[in-house]
């Protein structure tokens, strides 16, 4: 259902307004934080009309999660022979976006302790692994199962990322802190993904 937007220009309008609302709600808030009163009153709309559009919370969480996805995959696009400029696309795109990051997180903590952060049906990374899988075949990135590279690459990338443990970059840092970091985490991919 939530990904179905409405035909008419209304309500896709609407539905756009939903959906941005419950993401910030739901970065800031978590999934069990978040308040649909919040979000209906952020978007301009009522209930009804979010139910209706995506179901439960628990779906119109689902549809942020999904949605945030694609972003960060039409943001940050793979190139398999070049693992580590994606990091680098990746840590960008934390900086400029880090309710991404959030959202996993929250999604991690709250609904998916364990396995894979989304159901089967709806992960998102079959082109990813695609893509590795045939950089591994002519030899441009190490031996391993494809899945294990990608996360290696992508956990990497969030060294700095809201969710650090250590070090929380931020947009508003000096661009001097971002170049140093983005040459450190490029070399340091090239160094774990490249054959010999």
């Amino acid at each position: 259902m939530a990904d179905r937007k409405p035909p008419t220009a209304r309500g896709a309008a609407t539905w756009d307004r939903i959906l941005d609302a419950a993401t910030a709600e739901f970065a800031q808030h978590g999934f069990s934080g978040a308040r649909i009163d919040r979000i209906t009153s952020t978007a301009r709309t009522n209930k009804a009309q979010l139910y209706g559009y995506f179901g439960t919370k628990d779906e119109l969480f689902d549809a942020v999660l999904a949605a945030s996805f694609r972003q960060i995959i039409d943001l940050a696009t793979i190139d398999a022979n070049d693992l580590p400029g994606w990091a680098v696309r990746l840590y960008d795109e934390y900086l400029a976006h880090p309710d991404i990051v959030r959202l996993a997180t929250w999604s991690r903590l709250e609904r998916s302790p364990r396995g894979h952060l989304v159901a089967e049906a709806e992960r998102q990374d079959g082109e990813k692994l695609a893509a590795i899988a045939a950089a591994q075949q002519a030899g441009a990135v190490v031996p391993g199962d494809p899945f294990d590279v990608m996360a290696m690459v992508i956990g990497m990338s969030m060294a700095w990322s809201p969710v650090s443990n250590v070090y929380a970059a931020h947009a508003g840092e000096a661009q001097a802190e971002h170049r140093r970091r983005r040459e450190f985490l490029r070399e340091a991919v090239r160094r774990a993904v490249t054959p010999g």
